[in-house]
């Protein structure tokens, strides 16, 4: 490693807490106490930046206590903030498989170039396991690149906007044997790899079990004329196939194959209500929005989930080129979830979609993935305007996976819409799920509600803002009345997008809708390590908080910050600020009339 101490420590933290913590798979080398934060995955990632090089290949990373990027960078965007830079033809980054997977497939996280006009660049990189050719990787920037801000459009380099959503990820079927525990994995820039460079993040490996069969009492989409093939369109075939399962009491069967959805007729998304849709697994069972680019106004392609609906093992995979729901890059939310009578996804995977945007009661996502997402990887809300069936009531959130997302990457909203009649959220659950490198927004956000309980996650790397925000929504947003942050393990944030922090505390202060409100929560048993500012912060009026066992680890900046006009009262029990960078205190507070700071 190089670098401060502080960039040390993250470098470690990262390269331990990814395979074992989040995946599951070398926990012996982790101690206990972190064992139980993050989600539980079939699959260990491995940072490229672990690697040995050759070729010319250079490691390039965030020192933290450095001037952080005013603008969104390679750096910051990678997870651990650190990436291998291939730019020589016969440059290499090689990972070992250190994992006790025999992994038949990889998901490569990597970035390439945009093209000079926009629109994306696709070239190849070599993969070699033990130092023999396996297969070349096809990568592409076609779905990244965006620019925010833009004067013409998110896609234009020439728009005057700000560039950012640098990385995808790139699923891979492994070609010949799976590649064994111990075995060396290489990816080089070959004469054939046309890309003026290449950043490689992080490699996932997996091993993929066979398809499911086809379960009992279940109605296939393919008698109904689906596609597997994606020759043809199959949404007219799978909503049939829905609507007679709904009437029939039966199970929708997708088989193994990859569906194209939504390329011929517009407004033509897929309702689930009230079904169990089943897929033979996430790698097996695709279904693809192809929606025509530049999409005409209004076009839908989410996945309606109502009352008593059930999705499960499948993936959901999007054309989309840019932000804006219903708009010209052909975005739309992965799946649009209410009812009043409860919902489950269940192994669901969802890319280059907007969020998931959950809503209702009782309703329950896991063991799901994200990633590459154009807005929030896992939102639950109340919506915009007051609906009996988008309550926003005891939704849970738990053991998912979010990477690369263009929002927060697991949130709760509870706003109460324009008009002021949208009724408070309740009894949010966000447990044991892990957040890696979202490029916009937070890792975790706590926008109002009653009852909110974020437990045991982990958030690694965060590009623009916080690991983790605790406030409301706008000045709509109701406040947050009650919530227990415990148990989760929060590295990085404090980035690019203003005074960012590893956490951050606010409200908006009194509002002629909220006259009285205050941010009201409980902390314990947090982590908080390798901000790229302040490790904790606190700022507007009207704060409420017990924080108990809470340690920080490593900030760039002072420990905790309470900035000026401030008002309210914290009690601080057991904090301990360690590894303080010279210069930096543990505990600053910039108004000591107006809040009332108790240290234990």
């Amino acid at each position: 490693m190089h670098g401060s101490r502080i960039s040390q420590l993250l470098a470690c933290t990262l390269l331990l807490t990814i395979p074992s913590v989040a995946l599951g798979n070398q926990a012996q080398a982790v101690p206990q106490a972190v064992q139980a934060v993050g989600a539980t995955l079939p699959f260990s990632t491995i940072e490229a930046e672990s690697g040995t090089l050759a070729g010319g290949a250079t490691i390039r990373r965030i020192t933290p206590g450095a001037a952080v990027p005013t603008s969104a960078t390679l750096e910051l965007e990678a997870s651990g903030y650190a990436f291998a830079d291939l730019r020589a033809t016969g440059a290499s980054v090689t990972i070992r498989n250190t994992t006790n997977i025999t992994a038949n497939t990889l998901v490569v996280r990597a970035s390439l170039p945009d093209a000079p006009n926009g629109g994306g660049i696709t070239a190849p990189i070599n993969l070699y396991v033990n130092g023999v050719l396996r297969q070349a990787i096809t990568l592409s920037s076609t779905q990244a690149w965006n620019y925010r801000n833009s004067t013409t459009n998110p896609d234009d380099p020439h728009g005057g906007g700000q560039a950012i959503f640098l990385y995808n990820e790139f699923p891979v079927w492994v070609t010949g044997a799976p590649i064994a525990p111990g075995s060396s994995i290489s990816l080089r820039k070959d004469t054939n790899s046309t890309a003026p460079s290449y950043a490689i993040d992080s490699v996932d490996l997996e091993n993929v079990a066979p398809a499911l069969k086809q379960p009992a009492n279940s109605l296939s989409v393919v008698s109904y004329g689906a596609d597997p093939t994606t020759a043809k369109d199959s949404t007219t075939a799978i909503q049939n196939a829905v609507n007679d399962a709904r009437a029939q009491g039966r199970t929708v069967w997708i088989p193994p194959g990859k569906y194209l959805t939504n390329s011929v007729a517009p407004n033509a998304a897929l309702d689930l209500t009230g079904v169990k849709v089943q897929g033979a697994g996430m790698w097996h069972s695709i279904l693809y929005r192809r929606v025509p680019l530049p999409a005409p106004s209004g076009w839908k392609s989410q996945l309606t989930v109502g009352s008593g609906t059930t999705v499960a093992d499948l993936q959901v995979l999007a054309n989309a080129v840019y932000r804006g729901i219903a708009g010209a890059g052909g975005d739309d939310y992965g799946f649009n979830a209410g009812g009043s009578k409860g919902w489950l996804l269940d192994r669901v995977w969802t890319r280059h979609t907007d969020a998931n945007w959950l809503s209702g009661t009782n309703g329950v996502v896991q063991n799901s993935r994200t990633g590459d997402t154009y807005g929030d990887g896992f939102n639950a809300n109340n919506s915009n305007t007051p609906n009996p069936e988008k309550l926003g009531h005891y939704l849970t959130i738990r053991n998912n996976f979010a990477r690369g997302t263009g929002d927060d990457a697991f949130a709760t909203y509870s706003d109460s819409g324009a008009s002021g009649t949208n009724g408070q959220m309740i009894g949010t659950k966000i447990l044991n799920n892990t957040a890696v490198a979202p490029y916009w927004a937070n890792g975790i956000r706590v926008a109002g509600g009653r009852e909110v309980e974020v437990r045991d996650n982990l958030v690694n790397t965060v590009s623009s803002n916080n690991a983790m925000d605790i406030s409301v929504f706008g000045d709509s947003g109701h406040p947050l009345e009650s919530a227990t942050i415990t148990g989760n393990t929060l590295i990085g944030g404090g980035g690019w997008n203003g005074v960012r922090t590893g956490v951050h505390i606010g409200s908006p202060g009194p509002t002629s809708r909220f006259p009285n409100a205050y941010t009201n929560f409980t902390m314990s048993n947090n982590v908080i390590r390798g901000s790229l500012r302040s490790g904790l912060m606190i700022d507007k009026t009207r704060i409420k908080g017990t924080l108990t066992d809470t340690t920080i680890d490593g900030p760039a900046n002072q420990g905790t910050l309470i900035v000026g006009g401030v008002t309210g009262t914290g009690t601080f029990t057991r904090t301990t600020t360690r590894n303080l960078r010279p210069g930096q205190v543990a505990f600053q507070n910039d108004s000591p009339t107006t809040f009332t700071a108790t240290i234990n």
